[in-house]
């Protein structure tokens, strides 16, 4: 579940999840742990452009994900709606270790843009990259009620 929804994505992230234009999608981006700026700070953060113009760093060896089998379902019985997506594998991960990834929404995934991307989701994760398989579960990556 993710630990902060974005300013700029809050009240949207089940219209995003629903990938409502032509080629859009849903990106994970790994940060790096050194450098990687406060909860308080990254919330206010409005396109992945600025996320990485400040102090977090792009965790680029392991390299950017496209998720698949997004769904965004009302769930009537515990009155909210889940964002969910397959789960992520980086195969034999290497460089810098991590301490979260953002989930961000790409309006046109044919050509994409950090300035165009909005960040979504931060989730707490730290890893340390060793040559290995990294897979990230992914239950219900967003919750909103």
């Amino acid at each position: 579940m993710a630990n902060i929804v974005f300013n700029v994505a809050k009240g949207m992230v089940g219209y995003y999840a629903n990938l409502p234009a032509t080629n859009d999608a849903l990106i994970i981006v790994p940060i790096e742990t050194s450098g990687i700026v406060g909860d308080s700070t990254m919330v206010d953060y409005d396109t992945l452009s600025d996320l990485l113009a400040g102090a977090s760093n792009e965790q680029t060896t392991m390299n950017r994900k496209t998720l698949t089998s997004v769904t965004s379902t009302v769930d009537d019985t515990n009155d909210r709606r889940n964002m969910d997506a397959a789960d992520v594998t980086w195969t034999a991960a290497t460089g810098n270790a991590i301490s979260a990834v953002v989930i961000c929404y790409v309006p046109d995934n044919t050509a994409p843009s950090d300035a165009t991307t909005i960040p979504l989701t931060k989730h707490d994760v730290t890893m340390t990259p060793d040559g290995s398989d990294f897979t990230l579960t992914i239950s219900d990556f967003a919750r909103a009620s």
